[in-house]
C-alpha cells in the first residue's frame, strides 16, 4: 500500500489532517472508485482506523453519499455534525444554533458542518421525506446568501411539489 503514494502524493495532501496510512487508504478508494465493492474496503478501512478524525468521517460520508449508499452517508453525515458539535461547543437546538453558525460562516469546521447538513437534506430528499429536505434547506438557506452549500438550489428543486407531499 505505500508505494501507492510517493513523497510527492503525500506532499499533495499534506492540508490534510490525518495520519499517513489514513490518506493512503483514501487515496486507494479513489483509485479504486469504478470498483465499489473495493474502494468501500478501503472507507471502511480507514473508518476503523483508531486515529480516524473529522476529516477521514467527511471524506466517508461524501463517498458513500456519491455512491447513493445513503443509509451509512446518513449516518456518517449525523456523526460529522455531532463531532463537530462537540468540539464547537455548539447547542443542538436550532434557535441557540442559528447565530452561531451565521456569526461563523466562515469557520472551516461551521462549514463542514453545514455541508454535512445539507447532505443530510438532499438524502432526505431521496428517500422521500421532502418535508424534512425542505426544512433542512431552508435553514441553511437562511444562513447562505450565496448558496455555497447547495441548500438554495434543494429548496427551489422541492418547494414547487410541497403541496403535493402535505398531509
Amino acid at each position: 500500500m505505500n508505494a501507492l503514494l510517493n513523497d510527492t502524493d503525500g506532499d499533495r495532501y499534506s492540508w490534510y489532517n490525518a495520519p499517513e496510512e489514513i490518506k493512503q487508504l483514501l487515496h486507494a478508494a479513489v483509485e479504486a472508485w469504478e470498483d465499489t465493492a473495493q474502494s468501500e474496503q478501503f472507507i471502511l478501512q480507514a473508518l476503523a482506523h483508531p486515529q480516524t478524525d473529522v476529516d477521514t468521517l467527511v471524506s466517508a460520508y461524501r463517498y458513500f453519499f456519491y455512491k447513493q449508499k445513503d443509509a451509512m452517508a446518513r449516518r456518517l453525515a449525523l456523526q460529522v455534525m455531532a463531532e463537530i458539535r462537540t468540539q464547537e461547543a455548539l447547542p443542538e437546538a436550532w434557535e441557540d444554533l442559528q447565530p452561531i453558525l451565521q456569526d461563523r460562516l466562515l469557520d472551516p469546521a461551521i462549514r463542514l458542518y453545514l455541508s454535512a447538513y445539507t447532505a443530510l437534506g438532499v438524502m432526505l430528499a431521496r428517500w422521500g421525506a421532502f418535508q424534512a429536505a425542505i426544512e433542512i434547506a431552508d435553514r441553511v438557506k437562511t444562513l447562505d446568501d450565496k448558496d455555497e452549500f447547495g441548500a438554495g438550489v434543494l429548496v427551489k428543486i422541492l418547494t414547487p411539489y410541497q403541496s403535493e407531499f402535505q398531509l
